[in-house]
Parts: structure tokens; sequence; C-alpha cells
């Protein structure tokens, strides 16, 4: 026993740790750190299944099935790790994993810090299988084989393949819900589109410039709101800024910004905590209407337009128009096949927005009570922080459907590859949006705090959106106006 428990520590703790140290070393030098960890690992399991086989593999009391050991131990860990952590491998039970596989922590460590997941079983695969090989070609060149214990080899290939299997199946079921990520890196962390060209700083910024002198303006940088909102509704803030706040470019190089963006959720949080004046988006979600109310905070809502949320899928898809009990069908998951609808017998991939996002909100609505099920999700490499697990954004393919507000996808986000789907046979022109004609007619709101400190300068500042210089930004934009001429 003695023997087998060094013969163990030997070959399968020490010397695939000193590697493992070597691999680490490599691993920093390159990008690609599954490609710098494994040639390594994998030379240094097959010389020394090589230069050790004719020594212990002829003692007696070192029996052949005794190299599949760690093969089946590390098979059997990532089967339990992944049933924990359903195939996630930005999870913390893999920290734990870590642990029980201390060999390849150096490895292990890269694999958290970079987002190579596929580490956690392909460090220890690569030396150990690497170590059977190795052992295979020392008894080849022999020519003399050992005396298998057929029953124990058995065994342990058994529970190889059985631990094996358990661990694809999870991770074959993760790839029905969670799509690899494609690599999109948001602008500043949170923007899934460019913003620059509708920034007040950009000296060469499209945003729309009125016909006349704003008849409204803030002078004094302290007087000014500070504005956050919605990626949809950046575009219209900025606006209204740049038409409203006196020299703004030398207010914010003096003080600081005074149009920020950190998208619908983040901004929303500021408004409450008093970092930020006016919110711009859609109504706010129940989550955070209770988030107000627990914070002992009045939300005043200004509607200063209109705006269509819309559905849409591939312009190769058959389907033009869908009634709202099959967009209810579709993101329940009673509906699994556009064949239902009139389509092609392909499995409807449907895309969502975070939770709390303004157009998850809306869609929220459209669902009433009626269950929306689980999102689909993708694994996102976050740098130096490791992987994270976030609603998948929306892709093209043939079977999908995804929907945003109207503006964002045929405006700011302008995709020409997309076909926007009309709702009970009415499609969302601005005029049916104008008129309310279209089902999905949603307002863009400016929301505040009723105690603001700054309150004097954001009513009129309020009534000026309103107005219609205000409503003149807006239009140009490409929202539909709240007012009527």
């Amino acid at each position: 026993m003695g023997k087998i428990v060094k013969f163990l520590l030997l070959y399968f703790g020490i010397v695939p740790l000193v590697f493992s140290f070597f691999a680490f070393a490599i691993m920093t030098e390159f990008d690609n750190t599954l490609l710098a960890a494994l040639p390594g690992l994998i030379v240094a399991g097959c010389l020394t299944g090589f230069l050790v086989s004719k020594k212990h593999l002829k003692q007696e009391n070192l029996k052949d099935y005794l190299v599949l050991v760690p093969l089946a131990y590390t098979a059997v860990l990532w089967a339990l790790f992944m049933l924990i952590s359903k195939g996630f491998y930005g999870a913390d039970a893999w920290l734990f994993y870590s642990i029980f596989h201390l060999v390849y922590a150096p490895n292990y460590f890269i694999a958290m810090l970079m987002g190579e997941g596929r580490l956690f079983l392909w460090a220890p695969l690569a030396y150990e299988l690497s170590f059977i090989l190795g052992a295979a070609l020392a008894i080849l060149k022999g020519r003399k084989l050992p005396a298998f214990h057929k029953k124990q080899l058995l065994s342990v290939i058994m529970i190889f393949m059985l631990a094996m299997g358990t661990g694809a199946a999870v991770q074959w079921h993760r790839s029905k819900t969670v799509l690899p990520s494609y690599g999109f890196e948001y602008g500043g962390g949170y923007s899934s589109t460019d913003l620059y060209p509708y920034d007040v700083n950009n000296p060469d910024n499209i945003l729309p410039k009125l016909k006349t002198a704003s008849t409204f303006t803030i002078k004094k940088p302290s007087e000014m709101p500070i504005l956050d909102g919605a990626e949809a509704a950046f575009p219209v803030y900025s606006a209204f800024a740049n038409a409203a706040y006196e020299n703004i470019d030398k207010v914010v190089q003096e003080n600081g910004e005074v149009v920020t963006f950190t998208n619908t959720i983040y901004a929303y949080e500021r408004l409450l905590t008093g970092d930020v004046d006016i919110y711009f988006g859609a109504e706010p979600s129940k989550e955070q209407q209770l988030m107000a109310k627990a914070a002992g905070k009045e939300l005043v809502m200004t509607p200063i337009g209109k705006e269509a949320f819309v559905f849409f899928v591939n312009p190769d898809n058959k389907i033009d128009s869908l009634a709202v009990s099959e967009i209810k069908g579709i993101y329940s998951g009673k509906i699994k096949n556009w064949s239902k609808l009139g389509g092609k017998d392909e499995k409807i991939i449907a895309f969502q927005r975070p939770e709390n996002s303004g157009s998850q909100t809306l869609l929220e609505k459209i669902m009433g009570d009626t269950p929306i099920m689980k999102p689909l999700k993708e694994d996102v490499p976050e740098g130096m922080g490791g992987i994270i697990e976030q609603v998948a954004d929306y892709r093209n393919y043939d079977n999908s459907i995804g929907f945003s507000f109207r503006f964002f996808a045929t405006g700011m986000k302008a995709n020409t590859d997309i076909k926007l789907l009309a709702i009970n046979g009415i499609e969302p022109t601005p005029e049916n949006i104008a008129s309310g004609k279209y089902p999905f007619t949603a307002s863009l709101y400016a929301i505040t705090v009723k105690d603001n400190k700054k309150m004097q300068t954001i009513q009129p500042f309020l009534k000026w959106m309103q107005g219609p210089q205000g409503q003149e930004i807006v239009e140009d934009i490409g929202y539909i106006k709240v007012t009527k001429d």
C-alpha cells in the first residue's frame, strides 16, 4: 500500500505540479491560454509514463490499472462539479474543484483569471492521458505485455466513461440554453453600440440642431441637471443638453460630465441615490418601483416622446405578422417551432434582454400574468475577472426573434438585415405609433425625484422638452412627438 501511495503521489502529484508551474509561466505570455498550457503537460505526461512504466508496471504490488485511477478521479470530479455548477465555468464552485485537484492549481488560477474554463478538465486530462500513452509506448517497445487485471481495468474504464458522459450531458443541455459569447466588446463596459456620434463632447456629433435659438437655457453649471438613461434614449437627452446647456463643452472640461450614460439599470439606481437628476427611458419595472418606494423616493414621470416596441426576425423568415397571443406563446415557451405559425419547421430561438432593462420591462407588461420562459444565456470572458454569465444578445439567425425599440433597431443600431413584424396585422409606422393604432406603443419618459434640489431648474427644463423646440428635437432624432401641432 505504501508503494502505491508513493507511486500516485510522485507521478500524479509532484511531477504534474512541477510542470503545472512551467505551464503557468508559459500561459502568462500567450493570449490563448488553452493552447499554451496543454503542450507542456502532454510532453511531460508522455515522457514520464514512458520512463517509469518499465520499472513500476512489472512490480507485483503495483497494479497496471493504477495509471487509470487518476484519470477516473478527474472525470468523476469534473462531472460532479458540472452538475453543481450546471456547466457554468464562472461559478464559485470551481474554486473548490481546484482544492480537490490542487496539483493543477496554477493552471486553474489562470483558467479563473482569463475566463478559460475548459482548462478545469483538459489540463489534468492532457497529462493523465499522455502518461498512459507513454506507458503504452514503453510496453510496445519492450514487446512484452504485462498480465492485465481485466476486471479492475474494466471497472475503472467504466467509471471514467460514465463520469465523462455525465459531464458531457450537462454541457450538451447547457448548449441548448446557453449560447457561446461572440466576443462583442461593449463600449465603456455598458453600451452595445457606438454612442460617440451622439456625444456632446464630440465636435463632429450628429445631434440635431434647433432651427432657431433655444428658448430655454441654463447658464450656471451648478444648476445643470445631470442626465443619464437608457441606451436608446441617449441621443435624445444628449441633444436636449446640447441645445439648453450654455457652453456645454467648457462646462464638461471644467466641472466634469453632466451628460452621462450607464444604461437603464444603473442609471435608474443613480437617480435614486441622487447621482443623477433626470433619468430618460421607458417606465420603470415593478422591481424598480419597489426600489424607489424602499428608498422613500417619489417618482415624477414626464412623457417626452412616443416609441414603438417592435419584434423582429431574419428577412428570410416567411412570417410577416404575429398576433399578441402568438407573442405570448413564443415567450412563454408554449410555441417552440415556426411551423406552428406558418413558417419553416425550425425551432424558435427567442432572445430576451436583461432583467429591469427598459425593453424587458415592456415585454413583461405585454406578457401580463403569462410567465416568461428563462432567457438564453451566454458565457462572457470578463478580462481579469474570469467568466460572467449574462442574457444573450440578439443574433440574427434564420430562426431567431428579438425585440427592441423601433428607433434603436432602425436608427441608432440600424440593422438592414432584420425584418420588423406587424402585430395583429398593424405595421409599426410613425403614423400608427402616433395614433396609437400599433398595439405596442410605448412612451419615452424623463423621470425625476420629487424632492430634487435642482427642481427650480428641472421643472422649466421638462416643460421645454414637451414644448415645440423639445418636440422638434425628439422628432429629428427619430422618435414620435408626444404633443400634437
